[in-house]
Parts: structure tokens; C-alpha cells; sequence
């Protein structure tokens, strides 16, 4: 497939206007948490560091490579990259960030109230597993890759929504924490719950769900979103589908992406659950009582005895 993407060109296969956003989010991280912060707990340690650039790299990776590319050819290749910008993205950059440089960003009168209410555990809960179904119903996922913006609206929404889930369960700052160990687990237990029903949809189903991927004038609309206008419209009479790029039935596709979706999901949610659970272990663990100190009076007084 990889030579076959070569037509498409270099602006559509590494999108270099999407490497600058992201450079310029490096750029400003490194300020706020460098030359620009106001005290030594701004400051980045290492490891959070590491977080972030990771997560930048991984946002480039899944929206800026030609991930997306194959995403508007493949089904398979959109719930891949859904499985990784909504459910790794956002939990890489919140741990990445110093708790102060969050309460700098969102200690603000009108943010904070706002901000509380939409990270309730089971509002943002709902929120995010109710957007992402209903992005995947076939009739508002058609639509939605009809146009940059719809699509583009869609998107944002919930990258919001599952960074309120994600804040709900790994809060940046001390007026977020709202949920002990338990309860953090029980969310992400709930979320993959809630995404369940989705998936069972798509992999289930006997029959192509998604005219993006059925129909040829669908299809050119969702390759528009991310080829240039131009190189599309020459290409236009050679491309009929996604036939020209797999062989892989139609069918197969959605259902192996329905199960990619549903088993990536189930890893990350164990591996978070996971670290959530042996972090409280350990926690608990050191808690020791402290042994009550004896003076050498009362232990010669006890020897004698």
C-alpha cells in the first residue's frame, strides 16, 4: 500500500502545516515551563518531559503521518488512530504538564466553575462514550467527513470530552480530585462499557456500514479532507475506491477495525487500571504506624523485669 500512497504526494502523506502546530506546542510548553514560569514548580521535571514530547509525537503521528491518510481509505486505519488521539493522547499530555502550570491556565474566575462542572466523573463519562458512539453512527459518521469543518468540529469535540474523562480520573490539580482509587477505576471501567456497544455494532454487522467507504463520490469527499484540492481532482479518474489501495473486502475492513477498536481499548484501560491500582498498592503499603519511642530508663527498667 505504502507505494500506492505515493501519488497523493508529500503535503498529504506528512502534512508539514501540521508538524508546525505541533512544533509550536513544543515551543510553548518549553516557555511555560521553562524561561516563562514564575516559580521552580513550574518547572518540567524529566520525566514529565518525556511525557509530553511523547504525547506531541504521538498527536503528529496519528494526525499529521500518513496514519490519517490511510484512516479516510481504511476503516481498519481510522479506529486505529481513534483508539490512539482519543484514548493515549490526552492522558500523555495531562501527566506531562506541571500541576501550576495547569492552575495558571485554568484558576481563572470564568474557567474554573465551568471547568469543575464538565470533569463530574459521570457527566464527563457520558460525554465522551455518547459523542464517540454517536460519531459512529453511519449516517452522522457520513457526514461529518463531508467537510473540513463538520469534520474538523466533530473531532475537537471529542478530543474535549475525553480530556474531561481523562481530568476526572488523573486530575493535574488538588481541586480535581474528586475520586479515590476505586471509583478512577470504576470510570475507565464504565468507559469501556459505554464504547462496547459501538463496536459490537460495527463488528457484528452483515453489510458495509459506511458510504465513506462504499461510495466513490463519498470516498473523494473524505480523501479531500487531507489531499490537496489539486492533486485530488487529477487523480480523480484512476481512483474508484479503496479497492485501488487493499484488497481486503469491505466487510472485513470494518469488522477487523470494529475488533482493533475494542482490543486497543481494553489494553490501555488495563494498562491504566493497572498503574492506577499498584500505585494506590504501594501507597497503602508505606504507610507504616509509627512505633512509639522508649526512653533507655524504661527499657532498663523492662530488662530488669
Amino acid at each position: 500500500m505504502w507505494l500506492e500512497l505515493q501519488i497523493f504526494g508529500f503535503r498529504a502523506l506528512w502534512s508539514p502545516f501540521y508538524m508546525i502546530f505541533v512544533a509550536v506546542l513544543a515551543l510553548v510548553y518549553y516557555y511555560l515551563t521553562g524561561p516563562g514560569r514564575r516559580n521552580d514548580k513550574e518547572k518540567a521535571t524529566g520525566f514529565q518531559q518525556i511525557t509530553f514530547f511523547s504525547g506531541l509525537v504521538l498527536l503528529y503521528i496519528v494526525k499529521g503521518s500518513p496514519i490519517d491518510l490511510m484512516a479516510h481509505i481504511m476503516f481498519a486505519a481510522h479506529m486505529t488512530q481513534m483508539a490512539l488521539y482519543y484514548l493515549v493522547f490526552p492522558f500523555l499530555i495531562i501527566n506531562g504538564v506541571p500541576g501550576e502550570v495547569w492552575r495558571r491556565i485554568f484558576d481563572r474566575p470564568v474557567i474554573r466553575p465551568i471547568l469543575k462542572f464538565i470533569t463530574k466523573p459521570l457527566l464527563s463519562l457520558l460525554l465522551f462514550s455518547g459523542f464517540f458512539s454517536m460519531y459512529h453512527v453511519p449516517a452522522v459518521f457520513d457526514f461529518a467527513k463531508s467537510n473540513e469543518i463538520i469534520h474538523a468540529g466533530f473531532s475537537t469535540t471529542i478530543l474535549f470530552f475525553a480530556f474531561c474523562m481523562w481530568v476526572s480520573v488523573f486530575p493535574p490539580t488538588e481541586g480535581l480530585d474528586r475520586l479515590g482509587p476505586l471509583l478512577k477505576i470504576g470510570v475507565i471501567f464504565g468507559s469501556g462499557v459505554l464504547l462496547t456497544p459501538a463496536c459490537a455494532l460495527i463488528i457484528f454487522s452483515d453489510a458495509p456500514l459506511y458510504a465513506t467507504y462504499t461510495q466513490s463520490g463519498a470516498w473523494m469527499d473524505a480523501l479531500s479532507l487531507c489531499v490537496p484540492t489539486g492533486v485530488l481532482e487529477g487523480l480523480a479518474g484512476s481512483l474508484n475506491g479503496p479497492e485501488f489501495f487493499t484488497s481486503m473486502p469491505l466487510l472485513q475492513d470494518q469488522q477487523l477495525g470494529g475488533i482493533i477498536m475494542k482490543i486497543m481499548q481494553e489494553v490501555i484501560f488495563a494498562a491504566i487500571i493497572g498503574h492506577i491500582f499498584f500505585s494506590w498498592f504501594n501507597k497503602e503499603r508505606n504507610i507504616v504506624d509509627p512505633i512509639p519511642e522508649v526512653s533507655m530508663e524504661q527499657n532498663e527498667y523492662v530488662q530488669e523485669r
